[in-house]
């Protein structure tokens, strides 16, 4: 399947996209083929082999009153492939109608002021002078300019919309001859209209402002002469050498090969702290480079960097739409239809039935289908939507859409992996006991050199530990690999062999001394490696896993924002899984599990609780997050799969997040709720006005566009979201 994705000019709020999908749908399959990103004006279409054309698209985006134009990805900001027009058009029309509106009534006022004073002040209900009706009409047509052809094509469909609601009242008021009441409405909507525009910007800025993360050019040093290049990132081929200075913005993802400094992470982290950086760690694009100049290794192309799989994702999250967001386009659907038969009732019926005056309730008519205007109600659920998303990936939370960021909030269980989540996920030396008269460099060279030339995770943590202790070791002469148990060597003419607590008993000289302080460290959750030769044992390594310094607090501050349990799973034996629940302060956890009984695991959790998260790499852990209602990666920085594989990934290795997102989820969603009560309650309250003959049509169209700047206003207090408290991490990157 292909993708066909189109600026479509004219696309404002979610009344659009309604429209667009009963005019586009019917060319596609199926409902979810279209896309919609409102807030960059993007609609999506997924073609198959026999699918519409381009031309086809365009022609029934056309029916509607809008404009498709194929989308630009070369263009970094949507002002770039505006005309002044499409930029400037929209405040000059309403700047124009302001104008005339408000010379028609002082004209208007100056004659009738003109005829009270020859009169006496004695005539009243002076008709409009024929100058005020001018300028009058182009106040009601430029404020109508953007407004009026939208309706025309609504009228057509015999499909409802708030421009057609708009259109209805103005017409109305002309032909009672309420030419300043036609005016203002045209006016004060067209004015709603850009202040809505305007407003919605901010939240499509922050979206854009990833866009700048990322510098255009990268300094590309020529393998052949060393000579250094600017090139634009595009053309920077994967592998090549770039150089960064300090204050610069690293432009590719890539690894370190000279030089050392620390990075500002934030930008894709949201990490608090810079990190340092070495010959062989990790860099992200777009993350700033604080201290040296580096040279580093392309390892990604552009448009592959960790960056922009988050700059995609976070458009593509604006098209999941979340659970509020699709009640509000279902009630809009039938909500202004209703409206307007609602209007068209009381137009009719007390002057039939209760004889009453005609003009009067003609015009409570008409107060009514303008309070009616459903765009406070619409627009206000994408923006806290995105502003939440946004706030989020400023965080370092990429959540994938809207229903995504409303799930921590009802979440009752978080279920996490140990190894990577609770636990750092490299196994280091924890404990040094030498034995027999060794020191623990003699000890920690032996094992140096057994182990110099294995790959096991608990050899590389034994080697690591001496490299930090600077101990110098060779290699073992006659080496030999004992499958299953460790190895042996020869080294100062002697026999010397490594390996488990298994080996140590094949071999003999376990003493009661020994054998419980291999048992405390093991029921401790560590693991023994032995070091011994023909005559003795000469010590004890222990190994683990070490516990994150955050998890402990971050699991308290995961209970203290409402989650009723948390669950550890992983497939360690039980004396290490106690040993860490115990240290992190979890509910339960289970042990030995594989990868099919962490799903069955999960499964039990959603079944007794609903709502259930699990947290684990976003790799080893996909099918278990697929089975929880909610999968979040973590420390998916720089991990192309844990981004994909996940419903919300946290970009660095800081549990703290969890909390945090359970906290924001909460929020976004209580400004949503707050949104909808107050839109709909005002339009009641104005209704009930209307009722009584109290409301004015300038009322009404000032209060709907106070109640549209509000709700707004409200859902961009998102984008003020506190950034979580990282931990510090020094040294390498783990992420």
């Amino acid at each position: 399947m292909d993708e066909l994705r189109f600026k479509i000019r004219g696309m404002d709020c979610a009344e659009e996209v309604a429209t667009l999908k009963r005019e586009v749908g019917p060319l596609v399959r199926s409902e979810d083929q279209l896309l919609f990103d409102v807030l960059n004006g993007k609609m999506t279409v997924i073609v198959d082999g026999d699918g519409p054309s381009e031309g086809d698209i365009v022609g029934a985006v056309a029916r509607t009153g809008m404009q498709a134009v194929l989308w630009q990805d070369h263009v970094r900001r949507e002002s770039e492939a505006q005309t002044p027009w499409a930029r400037h058009g929209r405040k000059t029309m309403t700047a124009v109608s302001g104008l005339a509106l408000t010379l028609g009534y002082t004209s208007h006022a100056y004659v009738h002021g003109v005829i009270d004073a020859l009169t006496g002040g004695e005539t009243t209900g002076h008709a409009f002078p024929w100058l005020s009706v001018l300028l009058y009409i182009a106040a009601i047509l430029t404020g109508g300019w953007f407004i009026f052809p939208k309706a025309f094509y609504a009228a057509k469909r015999l499909r409802p919309d708030m421009n057609l609601l708009m259109t209805v009242a103005v017409v109305g008021a002309v032909g009672i001859g309420e030419w300043f009441e036609a005016g203002a409405v045209a006016f004060l909507f067209a004015l709603a209209q850009l202040l809505e525009s305007w407003s919605v910007s901010r939240a499509r800025r922050a979206i854009g402002a990833l866009l700048d993360l990322s510098p255009p050019t990268a300094r590309y040093i020529c393998p052949t002469d060393g000579d250094v290049e600017e090139k634009p990132i595009e053309d920077v081929p994967v592998g090549a050498t770039v150089l960064v200075r300090p204050g610069e913005k690293i432009p590719l993802d890539g690894e370190v090969t000279k030089g050392s400094t620390t990075i500002n992470q934030a930008p894709i982290t949201g990490e608090s702290m810079p990190v340092s950086k070495e010959a062989g760690d990790e860099v992200f694009a777009g993350t700033i480079n604080e201290d040296g100049a580096i040279e580093f290794r392309a390892t990604k192309a552009a448009n592959d960097t960790t960056l922009a799989h988050v700059i995609r994702m976070v458009e593509e999250a604006q098209s999941r739409r979340a659970a509020s967001e699709q009640w509000v386009e279902r009630f809009a659907k039938y909500y202004t239809p209703a409206m307007m038969v609602l209007a068209l009732l009381v137009a009719i019926v007390p002057p039939l039935i209760l004889a009453g005056d005609w003009y009067a309730w003609f015009y409570e008519a008409l107060v009514i289908l303008v309070i009616a205007c459903p765009c406070a109600l619409v627009i206000s659920t994408p923006v806290s939507v995105v502003a939440g998303l946004s706030a989020a990936a400023r965080a370092g939370v990429l959540i994938k859409g809207g229903m995504y960021l409303e799930k921590p909030a009802q979440l009752k269980v978080c279920a996490m992996d140990k190894t990577g989540t609770l636990t750092r996920g490299a196994p280091e030396v924890q404990q040094v006991v030498p034995l027999n008269g060794h020191t623990e460099e003699e000890l920690l060279a032996r094992a140096a050199t057994l182990e110099s030339s294995s790959e096991h995770p608990l050899a590389r943590a034994i080697l690591r530990y001496a490299r930090t202790r600077d101990i110098d070791h060779s290699s073992a002469e006659d080496f030999q690999i004992l499958k299953g148990r460790g190895a042996e060597g020869t080294m100062e003419g002697r026999r010397f062999w490594i390996g488990s607590h298994r080996l140590l008993h094949e071999k003999g000289g376990e003493d009661k001394y020994i054998h419980e302080k291999a048992n405390e460290l093991e029921n401790a959750g560590h693991s023994i490696v032995i070091v011994g030769n023909e005559q003795h044992v000469c010590g004890l390594i222990s190994v683990a896993d070490q516990i994150r310094p955050e998890s402990k607090q971050a699991v308290a501050a995961l209970k203290s924002a409402g989650i009723k349990r948390v669950v550890m799973l992983t497939g360690d034996n039980e004396g290490t899984a106690k040993a860490v629940a115990e240290a992190c302060g979890v509910d339960e956890f289970h042990s030995e599990l594989l990868p099919r009984d962490k799903v069955d695991a999960v499964a039990k959790l959603v079944a007794q609780y609903k709502e259930v998260a699990m947290v684990g790499d976003g790799v080893n852990d996909a099918p278990a997050m697929a089975s929880a209602s909610l999968g979040i990666a973590m420390g998916a920085a720089g991990t192309d799969t844990a981004i994909e594989t996940a419903d919300i990934a946290l970009m660095s290795d800081d549990l703290s997040k969890l909390a945090w997102l359970v906290r924001h989820s909460r929020k976004t969603l209580n400004i949503i709720r707050q949104n909808i009560v107050f839109a709909l309650g005002l339009k009641l309250v104005f209704i009930i006005l209307a009722l009584l003959g109290l409301a004015t049509l300038w009322m009404a169209i000032a209060a709907d566009m106070g109640a549209s700047l509000l709700v707004i206003f409200n859902g961009l207090r998102l984008l003020k979201a506190p950034r979580t408290a990282s931990v510090p991490r020094k040294g390498k990157c783990t992420a």
